[in-house]
C-alpha cells in the first residue's frame, strides 16, 4: 500500500495498551483499517520486546514504555509503531526511533494510559 508521506495524518500507526484497556490502535496513520499494514510490517518481528526493522518504505518500531509503566496484570506496556513517510526516512535505529517518536507521543500517552476507557483513534 502506498501512502502519501506528505499527509499530516499519514506519518505513523501506533498501537499500545493502557493500565486497564487492551492492546489497540491509538493512531491509524490515516488508514480506515491499519491492521493489514501493521501485520505486514511486523510479520518478521515476532514477539521481540524491542525491534527496529525497515520493510520497504516503512519501519516497524517496538519498544517497552520508556517510563516503565505496566498494565493492571503487571505486564510491561509495549509501544508498536509503523512509520512511513518522513518518519521512516529519518529513523535509522531502535534508539533513534525511541527518542524521536516518544517525544511526539509521550504527553498523549501520559493522559490516556491510566483511564478506564481507551482514547479515540487518531488519524
Amino acid at each position: 500500500m502506498t501512502l502519501d508521506p506528505t499527509a499530516e495524518n499519514a506519518t505513523f500507526i501506533w498501537a499500545s495498551r493502557g493500565r486497564t484497556w487492551g492492546f489497540r490502535f491509538l493512531h491509524s496513520g490515516g488508514l480506515p483499517d491499519p491492521l493489514r499494514v501493521y501485520e505486514d510490517t511486523f510479520s518478521n518481528v515476532g514477539d521481540q520486546p524491542e525491534a527496529w526493522r525497515r520493510v520497504g518504505d516503512k519501519v516497524a518500531l517496538r519498544f517497552p514504555d520508556p517510563d516503565g509503566r505496566r498494565d493492571g496484570s503487571g505486564r510491561v506496556i509495549p509501544h508498536d509503531f509503523v512509520l512511513f513517510g518522513r518518519w521512516a526516512d529519518r529513523i535509522n535505529s531502535l534508539e533513534e526511533g525511541r527518542q524521536r517518536i516518544w517525544h511526539e507521543v509521550a504527553d498523549e500517552f501520559e493522559s490516556a494510559w491510566d483511564k478506564t476507557e481507551p482514547p479515540s483513534v487518531q488519524g
